[in-house]
């Protein structure tokens, strides 16, 4: 039990220093430009945060410490913490700016990708790397095809995002990324509800999806399998 508690507490410290990390990258993380199109000179402090504490600390402590019990010290760790921290960074920049940049995702996926394939090269799991890929496929052509339908409620960036997603979830099963997308779906559904009656936004107020996509993602994640540091 011991071991277990010193995981959970150097998996809590260190996700909480990359929240910090990240609510300062995800001021700049966006490429800013003028009316040209040009790239816009942006002057970042040290103090300068896209959140504010302790929120991003927070939400980096509890993501960081439920991946590390889940997965326990395996292979296939690095990749899923590479995959929190990128995902808190997307959904900080997401809520700030309703984008999600190229310049984050690309290397998410790529990074994702590396790592996974590591993993299954370590514990000979090329079977699970090839459902990987074919899921990030489908999961990205399912939300292309919901934006080329409704493009006014879910943007490219959204669709990268969910072939990143699918990725991962795709690696653990095909219900898990049926699972991941669907609590992805209900969490968007519920905040814009809540919005609605609480009247803080109407049915036309354009709302953030990646950090609800996210969140399900790593929710079905964590669900879809017994914890091994607690087992």
């Amino acid at each position: 039990m011991s071991g277990v508690v010193l995981a959970a507490a150097v998996a809590a410290v260190l996700g909480a220093i990359a929240g910090r990390l990240i609510d300062s990258i995800a001021v700049v993380a966006p490429r800013q430009t003028d009316e040209t199109g040009g790239p816009v000179a942006v002057r970042v402090r040290l103090r300068d945060r896209a959140l504010g504490s302790p929120w991003a600390e927070l939400a980096g402590a509890l993501v960081a410490t439920g991946v590390a019990l889940r997965f326990g010290w395996s292979a296939q760790l690095p990749a899923w913490l590479w995959l929190a921290a990128v995902g808190l960074l997307l959904a900080v920049v997401d809520l700030r700016t309703l984008l999600l940049p190229n310049r984050v995702l690309l290397p998410g996926v790529a990074g994702g990708l590396a790592l996974l394939a590591v993993a299954a090269a370590v514990d000979d799991r090329w079977p699970d790397l090839g459902r990987a890929l074919l899921a990030g496929a489908a999961a990205f052509a399912a939300l292309l095809l919901l934006a080329l339908i409704a493009p006014s409620g879910m943007g490219m960036g959204d669709v990268k995002l969910a072939g990143l997603l699918g990725l991962y979830l795709g690696w653990l099963g095909w219900p898990v990324l049926i699972l991941g997308l669907f609590l992805g779906f209900l969490a968007q559904a519920l905040l814009g509800l809540a919005l609605l009656v609480a009247r803080r936004a109407g049915r036309r107020t354009e709302l953030p999806f990646g950090p609800a996509l996210i969140a399900g993602a790593l929710a079905a994640a964590l669900l879809s399998g017994s914890w091994v540091l607690l087992g």
